[in-house]
């Protein structure tokens, strides 16, 4: 499982630094669930920490770069309808 949540961590940072952030961040999570799992059935596994890390830092990554495109998308949003209501 450690070396499971170790790739799911790495999977899920590379996902949210390039633009997949809706898919990085359920990786992410399961990668920190996995990582949690390995830690408990060997407390002294540093591939399990370095798993838990990366999970946890992809899933952070990944909700910041979604909520980012949300806010991004709604201020564009509020722009074009002003733009297209100051038409009328």
């Amino acid at each position: 499982m450690a070396i499971a949540s170790l790739v799911l961590g790495i999977v899920s940072v590379v996902l949210s630094v390039f633009g997949g952030s809706l898919i990085g961040l359920p990786v992410g999570i399961v990668g920190v669930i996995m990582g949690v799992l390995a830690k408990k059935k060997t407390p002294e596994n540093g591939m399990a920490t370095a798993g838990l890390v990366c999970s946890i830092i992809g899933t952070a990554v990944s909700g910041l770069v979604f909520v980012a495109c949300v806010g991004c998308a709604s201020c564009y949003g509020t722009a074009i309808n002003g733009a297209v209501s100051s038409l009328y």
